[in-house]
């Protein structure tokens, strides 16, 4: 089957997203019709960055910029999104979303391709990218709900400082600089110190205690899931990591699952590695998976407390499963699927 070759546009293409997304577009060969239009804010426009025939320069995301393309994707920010991607789905392209803009939006499908790639038959011209946490949950915990039936989860996660975005980054790998300096560390980007902590501050708070992070978890999993009867109680913490976020999990199934089956489906996943068990025991943490675009699942076994119930660590790469790599799987599931 041939397949045509698309006018890409990138929204955010200066931002760590942007990035990992212009350096998967070449490495998978995307069917490009020639180079893609990078977009982001004013203050960006003439910067030249890498692409495959050579360095393209930034322009300005407008409304104008959005025109003649067949796919644009978003990554910068709820704000921005509401305010172009209509745009652009009104122009005649298709829309692949980062951001939190339409994720709950029930006309826009919300997809993880391994999990739910069906749900792209439906789009109206928008796709939506769930949040990188409910990713790396979801890609350990989707395989055994479909055999067993997941009735509550109990989910910390240990959020890296690139899931709030390349200026908190840069403020964390700048505290590792100040603390060998001997300086003062100091927090403007995310609400406290990060190195040498731990902070249960993702995102804003809501008025039930919550924060906007864990809210996410919780109803991004029951919409992909389908399945809006889920229990999950989410704790959502930033943690002194730079890129891979990962999640520790108490599962309550309806059917009994032993870890030892529970290791055989998620071995047999698309996108997932077990690494599990041995003497001694081996098991996945962020710099294991930096840089890679599988979730590693680990630490399986019995629930104690609850019979039946099973425990598990997931980890991933926020910006490449998390975000980029799987907005990129979603542009070439459309393909496939010829909705796009």
């Amino acid at each position: 089957m041939s397949v045509r070759r698309l006018r890409v546009g990138v929204a955010g293409a200066t931002g760590a997203v942007g990035a990992e997304l212009l350096r998967l577009l070449v490495e998978r060969e995307f069917p490009l019709d020639g180079p893609p239009r990078l977009l982001a804010s004013a203050r960006s426009v003439g910067t030249m960055l890498p692409c495959a025939a050579g360095p393209v320069p930034v322009e300005e995301l407008h409304d104008e910029a959005l025109r003649g393309l067949d796919l644009v994707f978003f990554s910068c920010g709820g704000e921005r999104s509401r305010r172009f991607a209509e745009v652009a789905r009104d122009g005649g392209a298709v829309v692949v979303d980062n951001s939190s803009a339409f994720r709950m939006d029930d006309a826009v499908p919300l997809v993880i391709p391994e999990i739910n790639p069906e749900a792209v038959d439906g789009h109206r011209g928008i796709v939506a990218v769930p949040n990188c946490t409910t990713i790396v949950f979801l890609m350990a915990v989707a395989p055994l709900h479909r055999a067993a039936g997941l009735e509550r989860a109990v989910v910390s996660s240990y959020q890296a400082a690139s899931g709030a975005g390349a200026a908190a980054l840069r403020e964390y790998e700048g505290q590792i600089r100040a603390a060998a300096a001997g300086k003062p560390l100091r927090a403007e980007v995310l609400p406290r110190v990060l190195l040498g902590n731990v902070v249960p501050h993702v995102d804003r708070f809501l008025p039930d205690g919550s924060t906007k992070e864990e809210r996410k978890l919780v109803e991004e999993t029951r919409k992909i899931l389908g399945d809006p009867g889920i229990g999950v109680a989410a704790t959502c913490v930033r943690v002194p990591v730079a890129r891979a976020h990962a999640v520790s999990a108490a599962l309550e199934l309806r059917d009994p699952l032993t870890p030892e089956r529970a290791r055989e489906i998620l071995a047999a996943t698309p996108g997932v590695v077990v690494v599990d068990g041995g003497d001694p025991p081996d098991y996945p943490t962020p710099l294991d998976v930096s840089g890679r675009c599988e979730v590693a699942v680990g630490r399986i076994r019995e629930d104690a407390s609850r019979p039946g119930g099973l425990l598990l660590w997931a980890v991933g790469d926020q910006l490449l499963k998390g975000a980029a790599w799987n907005a990129l799987q979603i542009a070439e599931l459309m393909i496939r699927r010829e909705r796009l």
